[in-house]
């Protein structure tokens, strides 16, 4: 836990609990009206995020009061569900801008490092990586990790693509054809997302891949089946979401393409773009006026060949810090 007086404004500091989430939230607004990031939490994520990411709030979470009893910041370490392959320990965290540049920040980030070391020797063999993702514009945080020993590992761009120019004509030919989300469909559709991403990604379990669905919408959402046998196989998948909150933020409507892949053996018949394409109409047909996504790529320089070709244009980033232990 952090010590008194070790440069924390006199904060009290507990681990956080189920009942803090009004007051979570309550920061998370403040902090993200003073930052300014193109992008708004609701209370539905917070609430979502006590139950499916945020495991072992007494040992794994930490969260400083001032003298009236105000929620001014917190810490979390947390290590995903069912996760399989090496172990990834994560952090979030946050401080209120009126306690900001006091040494309140480096305390939470010097707890949350210690601890998730605490964490990767829980697991048997004391190994992993521990995980911190900064916005990109957000310098001060960028400085503090990389002072703490973290250092890039990967970057993140958010993409998108103006409904109102003409999409192109593409269709995938038989025995493949493009069909609606079902939830039948849907357990298949996780084997071929683990399959499709195989090292590159941590497989879902069952669990994991039925969570974070608050702002799913099914009629925007396609499959590419190939039903050369009687079991249709599912060869690429496509899903989307509505992030409502966001809107005003940004600027403008979008539909967010959140996960889209296709199985190794049906790659280069352009059932990506198909996809895509047909998701683009179905956001341009219920009034949308872009189509968005988030792309994950190895260096700064790489290409987003795809995207680039369908009209994307980058918008945002953010920046994985990394620390091996």
């Amino acid at each position: 836990m952090i010590a008194s007086g070790s440069q924390d404004l006199e904060l009290t500091w507990r681990p956080v609990h189920q009942g803090d989430a009004a007051a979570l939230f309550m920061l998370w607004q403040r902090i993200e009206e003073h930052d300014d990031p193109p992008y708004r939490s609701t209370r539905e994520e917070l609430d979502e995020s006590f139950v499916t990411q945020w495991t072992d709030l007494t040992e794994n979470s930490i969260a400083g009061f001032d003298s009236t009893g105000r929620l001014c910041a917190f810490g979390l370490v947390s290590v995903p569900p069912d996760d399989a392959g090496p172990v990834r320990v994560f952090l979030d965290g946050g401080v209120c801008p009126d306690h900001r540049h006091r040494g309140v920040g480096s305390a939470i980030l010097e707890w949350q490092i210690e601890r998730a070391r605490g964490v990767l020797t829980e697991t048997g063999n004391g190994s992993g990586t521990i995980v911190v993702h900064v916005e990109d514009g957000m310098d001060h945080s960028a400085d503090l990790v990389r002072r703490y020993g973290f250092s890039e590992a990967g970057y993140h761009t958010e993409m998108r693509r103006d409904l109102a120019l003409e999409l192109p004509e593409v269709a995938v030919l038989r025995p493949l054809s493009v069909e609606p989300w079902t939830m039948e469909l849907d357990d298949q559709i996780r084997l071929a997302h683990n399959e499709a991403f195989g090292s590159h990604a941590q497989a879902q379990s069952a669990t994991v891949w039925t969570e974070g669905r608050t702002y799913f919408v099914p009629e925007w959402s396609f499959l590419v089946l190939d039903r050369t046998t009687d079991r249709a196989q599912v060869a690429g998948y496509l899903l989307a979401s509505k992030y409502e909150q966001d809107w005003e933020t940004l600027g403008w409507s979008e539909g967010y393409v959140d996960m889209l892949g296709v199985r190794a053996p049906w790659r280069g018949r352009r059932i990506a773009t198909t996809l895509l394409v047909r998701a683009m109409r179905a956001f341009a047909e219920s009034g949308m006026e872009y189509a968005a996504l988030g792309v994950d790529h190895a260096t700064r320089q790489d290409s987003l060949g795809l995207f680039d070709k369908l009209g994307f244009e980058p918008t945002r980033g953010s920046t994985t810090y990394t620390i091996e232990v």
